[in-house]
């Protein structure tokens, strides 16, 4: 299979955005530390806007978004950095509701991308989330258990309704 290819003039729409952005930019010299010392593990699903949702601005947060929003390896890995490196001393686990990795089964996803990249794709592993809340349950226990980060943080788990743009508490 070939990659695909790009012209120069793929993401001209997307550099003069930049452009625009850069104009304004304020952030240079920012130390890169969680201001409000907060970290947010929450799903891709571009319905959520994890700082806005908070009353948070750029600066004041660390972000680890993945599908479904759950505390993997890599949130894991990114989460002790976090809490030691960045000045997070409060976590926030949000998945979403009507989320796609939620709502289908593995076999769903694997078929809906292998017709979309017209290759099987049966041997992907989507993981799935076959219960929301037990994996919330799950993943904040994870963390607040785990040496480097317990008794360092406070963990909360919460849902947020993509529908209403509200949170609530759920661990």
């Amino acid at each position: 299979m070939s990659e695909p290819t790009t012209t120069p003039t793929d993401f001209d729409d997307l550099l003069a955005a930049n452009e625009h952005f850069a104009e304004t930019f304020d952030l240079a010299g920012f130390d890169g530390v969680a201001h409000a010392g907060i970290a947010i593990v929450t799903c891709m699903d571009s319905r959520i806007a994890p700082l806005a949702m908070l009353g948070l601005h750029p600066g004041d947060a660390k972000i680890f978004r993945n599908p479904g929003g759950r505390v993997t390896p890599q949130a894991l890995e990114a989460l002790v950095l976090a809490v030691h490196l960045l000045n997070v001393d409060r976590i926030l686990v949000v998945p979403h509701t009507r989320c796609a990795v939620a709502s289908n089964s593995e076999e769903e996803l694997q078929r809906r991308v292998g017709e979309s990249a017209g290759v099987d794709a049966s041997w992907h592993d989507f993981n799935v989330v076959a219960d929301q809340q037990a994996a919330l349950e799950h993943d904040v226990h994870v963390l607040r258990s785990h040496p480097l980060i317990g008794e360092r943080a406070l963990v909360g788990g919460f849902m947020y309704d993509v529908d209403s743009g509200r949170i609530s508490r759920q661990a």
